[in-house]
Order: structure tokens, then C-alpha cells, then sequence
């Protein structure tokens, strides 16, 4: 298994490309289930949950098309051709890697008519049933019952009939609920309208893509998602957005680190929530070439002509202030970017509030910030952070992919050496991330677990 071990106190200064987003790329690639057409999408990120995801469509009949010998990514070109579609069952041993895989449900079910899909497992960050997507399908005419573990769904011989459906539940609205509900709604007779549909950027790019194969939707950005049902599909060619968990994370890394950072294709439009907590903060996000003072994109996208794909440069203050923050959905401050933004708290100078409404449990890396020294009181959803001047380095455990991320920053602050522990965690969101944040100037080593005690420490 392996292992991050990190010398930290290091400055990072330099230039990081923003990969292709996870969270959208995975309902993009579910999607080409649904046209016998090849659907071909550019800057798909060479991440663990990708590669599991097209191992799944693979088995649904849907292969990559383009696949190098090794089976690499090349320069994240993937293209997808669904060309059996008798193959309906998402079976369990690989459903329960990755719990994306889902969105597969409501593309099959509108296309195949039948579609078998292992119920997804328990999760570290807290429940996340899949009853809101299950109650979506069923309101546009899917039969659907549970049975053995499996989710089974049919669609009667009339087929999917448009329908208003309200996405609502007790946490805000349904990101992949959105998109399989709306996947399933472009097959469907008639209009389906979605009432507190997820507004993330993600759900956009799937809505601008099922428009380029030839789907009726608009509305995507905002709550209330109108899809006019057409008869088929075809296929297209797509780039997928710039991931902005990604980019949050590389701009806490310099928040940390005191450093000086260019991230470019940064999707600073999906970001505005953030970058203002981090600007109160002292962490200050600019445009690289600001467009001209009279440009109507300067004031609404920090100076960027394209606010999804900008580059910016990431500086921030030596001290940094304190801030109450509570996860919301989009446009809200991304429930993905907690841990990170805890452990730039950890070191602000004064007392701290972030409450979690998304998944409240999701927690699970307070204890281990804890011992670098950093002082957090939890209170159910909420964690009070009271700002040291430094973390120390140390054992750690990662829990999940994003409290990974958050360790890791924690290393590269903290004195001496961390060393985190079931980093492939991290695999599944962050693109060989111990290699860019060495070409930014940390000191930062992968090695198997059995190797952490030769690992030599730098003069």
C-alpha cells in the first residue's frame, strides 16, 4: 500500500495545469450509453475512479474505442461506443469501488429499457442513499423494485413519459440524482420539468453535451431543469470543464505554504464562493492577463475572457484571518473543499467556524489534523478551528479522497516530516499529485508502506 512521506515547510511557487473534472467526466462517460453513436470527450482526468467507470461501461457493452495498448490516457482523448446493448447488469464488485457509478442506472434504463444496478455501499463521509434518484426515474413510468442487493428497473411497454419531478431532499438537491434523472428525461415522450435540480457546473456540462448529441434541455445553472423528450441521440465530441476541486485545492496549497502559485484552465466562474472566503482569509486569486477595463467579463470573473478555463496567480497574506463558512450546495461553498480549507484555518490567527450541511459527518480527518497540532473542537456538524502558529509533522490516516487532500496540505505546512498513510485515496481525484506538487517545490515522496523508515531525509 502505498505512502505519501512529506518534508514540509517548503515554499511552492510555479505553474500547475487544472486537470479535466472527475465530477464531471463521470456522468459524461455514463451518458454514452445512450446513443449507439461514438461519443468522443477530450481532457478526461487519468484518475483510479475514471478508469473504473470505463471498466464498468465495458462490461455494459460500451468500450473505448480508442484504447492504447497500455491503456494509458494519452492526452485524455476518450472515446466511447456503446455497440452491445443486451449487457444491462452493473454488477457489485465493481459498483462498490466507486459509488459514481450510478449515474450508469438512468441512461440504460431510457435507452435498453431494463437496466440492473448493484445498490451502492456505505461511504466514509456519511449516507448517501440513492431514494431521490430512484423516486425520479419512478415519476417518469420506470418500474423499480430492490431485490438482492440490486437495484432492478424497467420501463413499461408505453415507455418513459415526461413528468414534473421534485428533486428536493434533506440536504439540498441531488448531483447525480440530477443527472440521472435529467439523462433519462431526453428519451422520455413529452416534457419533464426537474424542480430543485443541482445547479453544479457539472450538471451544465452534462446538460451541454446531451444538447450537442441532439437532447431538448434548458435551464441548466438553475433549479428548475426543462428537458424535451426526442427519440434518440447521437454522438458527439466533447471537452469536459476544468475540475474546481482541483483548483481549490491547489489554491489552499499556496495559502499554506506562503506561496506563489499560476494555476491555468482554473474555472474561476465555478469558484466564486470560495475565492471569497479565501480573499477574507488573505488568500488573493488574480488574473494572469486581465482583459481590457472596459471588457463587461472584468468585474464578474476577476478579469478573465473565459471565466471557465482562466489563468490566474495564487498569493496570499503572511497572516491569515479567521472565517465562518458552512457548506452549501452550488453555488455555496463545495462540501469537497472542507478538509482543505480546515487545514488553512488550522493556521489562521484567531478562532474559526465551519459547519458541514452537506454531509455532516464528514469529519473524519479532525482527529488526524490533531495530531500536527492543530486545535479543533467538534460539535456535531460543526468544527471550531482555533489557529496555531504551526503544525507539526506526523503519522497520519487518510479516510476519504478529500480529507486526503487536506493532510496533505497539512504536510507541506507542517514542521518536519508526514507521513500519510492509504494515499490511494487521493488516486481517485488528483492526477500523480506527489509529481506536480515536486515541480511547485515541496518535498514530497510516494513510497510502499514497508519503505517509509529508508526514506532519507534532505540535507
Amino acid at each position: 500500500m502505498d505512502t505519501f512521506v512529506i518534508e514540509g515547510g517548503r515554499r511552492l511557487s510555479g505553474r500547475v495545469r487544472i486537470n479535466g473534472s472527475k465530477n464531471a467526466a463521470l456522468p459524461l462517460l455514463a451518458a454514452s450509453l445512450l446513443t449507439d453513436q461514438p461519443v468522443k470527450l477530450r481532457e478526461v482526468p487519468n484518475l483510479a475512479d475514471i478508469k473504473n467507470l470505463i471498466r464498468l461501461l465495458g462490461e455494459l457493452g460500451c468500450r473505448r474505442t480508442d484504447e492504447p495498448a497500455d491503456g494509458s490516457f494519452g492526452d485524455g482523448t476518450v472515446t466511447m461506443h456503446s455497440v452491445d446493448e443486451s449487457l444491462s447488469h452493473a454488477r457489485y464488485e465493481i459498483v462498490r469501488t466507486m459509488r459514481a457509478s450510478i449515474c450508469t442506472l438512468g441512461p440504460m434504463l431510457a435507452r435498453r429499457g431494463f437496466a440492473q444496478i448493484s445498490l451502492p455501499g456505505g461511504c466514509a463521509i456519511g449516507e448517501r442513499p440513492v431514494d431521490l434518484h430512484l423516486r425520479g426515474l419512478a415519476a417518469l413510468g420506470a418500474q423499480i423494485t430492490v431485490n438482492g442487493g440490486d437495484i432492478i428497473a424497467k420501463v413499461p411497454s408505453g415507455g418513459l413519459v415526461g413528468n414534473t419531478i421534485f428533486l428536493g431532499g434533506p440536504f439540498g438537491s441531488t448531483v447525480l440524482g440530477t443527472a440521472n434523472v435529467m439523462s433519462a428525461a431526453t428519451l422520455a415522450k413529452g416534457v419533464t420539468t426537474i424542480e430543485s435540480a443541482a445547479c453544479e457546473p457539472e450538471i451544465v456540462d452534462l446538460a451541454n453535451m446531451l444538447n450537442k448529441m441532439g437532447a431538448k434541455i434548458t435551464g441548466q445553472g438553475s433549479p428548475r431543469l426543462v428537458i424535451e423528450g426526442v427519440s434518440e441521440l447521437g454522438g458527439c465530441d466533447h471537452r469536459v470543464i476544468p475540475d474546481r476541486i482541483e483548483a481549490g485545492t491547489y489554491m489552499m496549497a499556496a495559502a499554506v505554504t506562503n506561496g506563489d502559485i499560476v494555476l491555468e484552465n482554473c474555472p474561476v466562474d465555478a469558484l466564486l464562493s470560495a475565492m471569497h472566503y479565501l480573499d477574507t482569509v488573505g488568500v488573493h486569486v488574480e488574473a494572469c492577463n486581465p482583459v481590457a477595463a472596459t471588457s463587461p467579463q472584468k468585474s464578474a470573473h476577476r478579469g478573465c475572457e473565459d471565466p471557465m478555463r482562466c489563468c490566474v496567480r495564487v498569493t496570499s497574506d503572511r497572516i491569515l484571518h479567521p472565517v465562518e463558512v458552512t457548506t452549501q450546495p452550488h453555488p455555496g461553498f463545495p462540501t469537497d473543499l472542507q478538509a482543505q480549507l480546515m487545514t488553512v484555518l488550522a493556521l489562521a490567527d484567531g478562532n474559526s467556524v465551519i459547519t458541514e450541511k452537506i454531509f455532516p459527518d464528514r469529519f473524519l480527518h479532525v482527529a488526524e489534523l490533531s495530531r500536527m497540532g492543530a486545535k479543533l473542537i467538534r460539535h456535531g456538524p460543526t468544527v471550531v478551528i482555533s489557529g496555531v502558529r504551526r503544525l507539526v509533522g506526523a503519522p497520519v490516516m487518510a479516510s476519504d479522497l478529500r480529507a486526503s487532500a487536506g493532510l496533505v496540505l497539512a504536510g507541506l505546512a507542517a514542521e518536519g516530516r508526514t507521513i500519510i498513510n492509504r494515499v490511494y485515496h487521493l488516486d481517485r481525484g488528483y492526477d500523480r499529485m506527489e509529481d506536480r506538487l515536486r515541480a511547485l517545490g515541496a518535498v514530497i515522496q510516494r513510497v510502499d508502506e514497508k519503505e517509509v523508515a529508508e526514506v532519507a531525509v534532505p540535507g
